[in-house]
């Protein structure tokens, strides 16, 4: 089973797009699409409704904006106990159609591979940036370099939501460190990544190129607030050991 975690906050313009790329791939593997609503103000639970009645999905959410993080790990604890198969995947994806879908079918030959964890890469070889900013993609890379060198991270990409896990490793994080994320904001993932890697999970990198303009909106995540949860996840690293 696929299932495909997207956390949702104000997406309504997004939806449509999304909703005919996720279903037009991958089609030979059962899946089942879990939204983690973040509190969204817009009628993005409706269309939801609407676009997806005929597949199989759920949204969940409490209706308030607690952040990236927490909708992350409301939807991974959802499907922890809903998961019935040990080879069962998780694929995390943003609801704003800025991540490349088409590479989908090769970070699934990866995972099948037996990698516990395939990111989508920009830093990767053939990855990059398409029409964004300067300032992000070197806000980005720098975030980056620090987080590779604090915590001696081989792989090149760490913030990307755009992944596959292997249901197992999510299990393990959670058994290792009771929460699978701690973090509330961006950060989260990076956190989940190092948990994985220090539970000696296999990981490989599928390069991608961001495509920020396919996005209607406009991003929600704030570069300057973002940096301040980088700092501030370095100070209390130790949780991490």
């Amino acid at each position: 089973m696929l299932y495909f975690l997207i956390p949702v906050f104000n997406e309504e313009k997004n939806l449509n797009k999304l909703h005919s790329s996720i279903t037009s791939v991958a089609k030979e593997y059962p899946r089942f699409y879990v939204f983690s609503d973040d509190g969204s103000t817009d009628n993005s639970l409706a269309l939801i409704k609407t676009l997806f009645k005929a597949e199989n999905h759920i949204i969940l959410g409490d209706g308030s904006n607690h952040g990236p993080g927490r909708a992350f790990n409301t939807g991974f604890e959802w499907i922890l106990s809903h998961s019935k198969e040990p080879n069962d995947k998780i694929i995390t994806i943003e609801a704003d159609n800025t991540s490349d879908i088409d590479i989908l079918s090769k970070m699934l030959k990866m995972s099948e591979m037996d990698y516990q964890l395939v990111l989508a890469s920009v830093y990767a070889q053939g990855g990059g940036f398409a029409e964004t900013s300067f300032f992000r993609r070197f806000v980005s890379s720098v975030a980056a370099i620090i987080m590779r060198n604090f915590f001696d991270i081989k792989v090149l990409t760490i913030s990307s939501f755009y992944r596959i896990y292997h249901v197992d490793l999510i299990r393990k994080i959670k058994a290792k460190y009771q929460n699978i994320s701690e973090e509330s904001g961006f950060i989260s993932v990076v956190e989940v990544l190092i948990k994985g890697i220090k539970l000696k999970a296999s990981i490989i990198e599928v390069p991608m190129v961001l495509y920020s303009k396919q996005r209607k909106g406009k991003s929600k995540m704030k570069v300057m607030k973002t940096s301040f949860e980088y700092v501030k996840f370095l100070i209390k690293s130790k949780a991490l050991k």
